[in-house]
Order: C-alpha cells, then sequence, then structure tokens
C-alpha cells in the first residue's frame, strides 16, 4: 500500500513527465514554423493565425477541463486530455489542407488546454500548503525542458518539420495507459466528494463566491497579459530569430537556451515564493522580463542573443509559475479546478492575441524590437496586480 509521501512523489513525477511531453506540443509548432510556412505557402499574417489556433482551443479547453475535473475527478479529464492532444499532434503532421492543418491545432489546444489546470491540481493537492509553489514548479519545470527537446527534435529532423509533430503525438499515447495505471487521483478530492451534497456551486459561485470576485479578476489581469508575452515568445522566437539574420541552427540553439532557461525559472520561482515576501519575488521577476525582451530586441551576436534568450527564459517561466502557484490557494477543493481552469482560460485571450499581435506588427514594418517593446505596459500591469493581490492574501485565501 503507498504511504502519503510515496503518493505525492508518484504524483508530481507523473504531472511533470505529462508537463514535459506538453511543453513539446505547445512549442512545437513555432519549432516547425519555417517548414509549415513553406509547405503550405503562409504569409506572416496567415502564421499568425496557424500559431493561434492551437492556442484558441486552449480557451476553452482549460475551462472545460477544470470544470468537469471538479466533477468527476482531475485524472479522469487529465488521461482523456492527454489522448486528445496526442491523436490531434499526429494528425497535424499529416494533413495536408490548411483547413486541416488549422482543425488540428485547435484541436490539440483544446486537449493541451484541459490537461494544465490539472497537472495544477493535481500537483497542489498533493502536498500540504508549504510546500505548494514548490511541487507545482518541480512540475511546470518539465514544460521548457519539452520545449528544449522539440528544439533539439527540430534541429536534427532539419527540413523534415513532422517530426516534432509525430514525436508529440506518439508520447502522449504511450504515456496515458501508464497514467491509469499508476497516477493516484487526488485525495482532496476524494474527501471532498464524499462530503459534498447533491448540490454543487454554480459556475459564478465558484469564482466569485465568498468574497473571491476581486480574487478571480485580479488572477485573471495578471494571467492574460503574461500568457501574451509567453506565448509570444513560445511561437514567434525562432522566426523573430531568423528575420534578425540567424541561421536556422542559431535559432534552434536560442531557441533550446530560451528553453533551459525557464526550467531554471520554473524552479527558482516556486522555491522563492516558499522562502520569501512575494512582493520582491514578483517585482524582481517582471522586472528581469523586461530586461531580457531588450536584450532579444537589440542583440546582434549570437552569444548576447543566446544570453537574453536564456534570460527571457527564466523570467517568462518564473513569471508562469508565480501565476499556477498563487492560483489554488485562492479556491476551496471544491471548486479549485473550476477556479485554476477559469483563470488559465483567460489567460488564453492574451495567448491568442500575443501571436496575432506580433504577426501584424511584423507585417507592418516595426520590426522585432517593436514586437518586443509592445509587450512592456502589459507586463507592468501584471506585475502591480499580482502585488496589490499579495496586500490580501491573508484575508482572502481559501482554506486548504
Amino acid at each position: 500500500m503507498q504511504t502519503p509521501s510515496s503518493r505525492s512523489r508518484l504524483t508530481i513525477v507523473i504531472c511533470f513527465i505529462v508537463a514535459l511531453i506538453e511543453g513539446l506540443d505547445l512549442q512545437s509548432a513555432g519549432i516547425a514554423a519555417a517548414g509549415i510556412r513553406a509547405a503550405f505557402n503562409l504569409d506572416p499574417g496567415m502564421m499568425g493565425w496557424m500559431f493561434s489556433a492551437s492556442i484558441i482551443g486552449l480557451l476553452p479547453g482549460a475551462f472545460l477541463g477544470g470544470y468537469v475535473a471538479d466533477r468527476i475527478g482531475r485524472k479522469k479529464v487529465l488521461i482523456a486530455a492527454v489522448v486528445l492532444f496526442g491523436i490531434f499532434s499526429l494528425w497535424t503532421a499529416y494533413t495536408s489542407s490548411l483547413s486541416g492543418l488549422l482543425a488540428a491545432r485547435f484541436l490539440t489546444g483544446l486537449g493541451l488546454g484541459a490537461a494544465l489546470p490539472n497537472l495544477i491540481a493535481l500537483c497542489a493537492e498533493a502536498v500540504d500548503e508549504r510546500q505548494r509553489s514548490t511541487a507545482i514548479s518541480i512540475m511546470y519545470c518539465g514544460v521548457p525542458l519539452g520545449g528544449a527537446a522539440a528544439a533539439v527534435i527540430g534541429m536534427l529532423a532539419g527540413e523534415a518539420w513532422q517530426w516534432v509533430f509525430i514525436v508529440g503525438g506518439v508520447a502522449p499515447l504511450a504515456i496515458a495507459p501508464l497514467m491509469l495505471w499508476l497516477l493516484p487521483e487526488s485525495s482532496a478530492f476524494h474527501q471532498q466528494q464524499a462530503r459534498a451534497t447533491s448540490d454543487r456551486p454554480s459556475t459564478v459561485a465558484a469564482l466569485c463566491g465568498d468574497g473571491r470576485t476581486r480574487i478571480t479578476l485580479s488572477l485573471w489581469i495578471s494571467y492574460f497579459f503574461t500568457l501574451t508575452v509567453m506565448y509570444m515568445l513560445l511561437n514567434w522566437l525562432p522566426s523573430l530569430l531568423l528575420e534578425l539574420g540567424f541561421s536556422k541552427q542559431q535559432a534552434g540553439t536560442v531557441q533550446m537556451v530560451f528553453n533551459i532557461g525557464g526550467a531554471l525559472g520554473s524552479l527558482l520561482g516556486g522555491v522563492l515564493l516558499d522562502r520569501f515576501q512575494r512582493t520582491p519575488v514578483v517585482l524582481g521577476i517582471y522586472f528581469g522580463l523586461l530586461l531580457a525582451l531588450a536584450g532579444i530586441g537589440f542583440s546582434t551576436s549570437l552569444a548576447s542573443m543566446a544570453a537574453a534568450g536564456f534570460a527571457a527564459g527564466v523570467f517568462v517561466m518564473a513569471a508562469q509559475l508565480v501565476l499556477y502557484a498563487l492560483a489554488p490557494a485562492y479556491y476551496p477543493t471544491q471548486v479549485r479546478a473550476t477556479g485554476v481552469g477559469a483563470a488559465v482560460a483567460i489567460g488564453r485571450l492574451g495567448s491568442v492575441s500575443g501571436p496575432l499581435a506580433a504577426g501584424h506588427i511584423l507585417a507592418a514594418g516595426a520590426g522585432t524590437a517593436g514586437v518586443l517593446m509592445a509587450a512592456a505596459p502589459g507586463l507592468l500591469v501584471a506585475a502591480l496586480v499580482v502585488v496589490a493581490l499579495g496586500s490580501r492574501e491573508r484575508r482572502a485565501a481559501a482554506p486548504a
């Protein structure tokens, strides 16, 4: 029989593996962008829609994934989501029409979106509150590492852009049976189910009940602006580097360094939150991100670009981790996946706008620096909202 500590470790390890695969799939379109552009003869505007198709799917996926998980369990929804994005990642590799490509990316995003709130909820509920940020950070560092793996696959595959989607499809379908066998369901969810009555809170009550309206809106604002920048970088960074005159191999190297920095940033973000006051941690992370974006925009050599890319990875993933680690504490177990899923879903609106805006800014001739500097005001708003939210934490935090 498993002990609580062994169940916690097993949950975090399996969720880390799923996050690794999710990170690979999230960045696959950016890695394969040059090949997709040539294969389907897409201009920058249409490339923006190709990137955004999967992100549009993330929005309903995140909300529905959290909502359903609060009713039937985190494990069931997570496994279904993994199978879904595995199937449609494979479809991306073999479609021959633009409409098929956009549909495949949308449905892949639907599965990816449903997976994330359940990964967060499972890890948050696997440990006590003092270790929550660290547990989520360990899981979430799989996302940038998966992105680094996608960059390696892209470099090894050369012109055969389909391989990143093939690997991104086979891996989740292979792990799903192991999840069914090994992944423990959240014990907090089981306990809540045992206590639950037939009346479940409505979505509005889940998000706004017990004085959570301001908390929910604050989370939504910070998620929106932070994910705008994150997905702009995830999808457009390789193409931006090519526009600046770097070779495909050099762009792949910077993308890999960006993701390695992201893994470090994810771990550091959770550890810092668990050990230091929130305000200096949040301000330091967002200020560092602004400097890193400026570095990407004005770097001219591979060494300086790699350093700026590494720093951008550290700070953008640390900012993302801060949000993912904080959100579960504000919602009780009965509605936790709904609350986290809704925040992630609203963040996906920013995820959609980021790649689309970048495509239009590039098409208008503003260049790479214009794209990156346009992100600065939103990051400042996100940082200030998170800091303001922290001032009310003791009164607003929900019971574990």
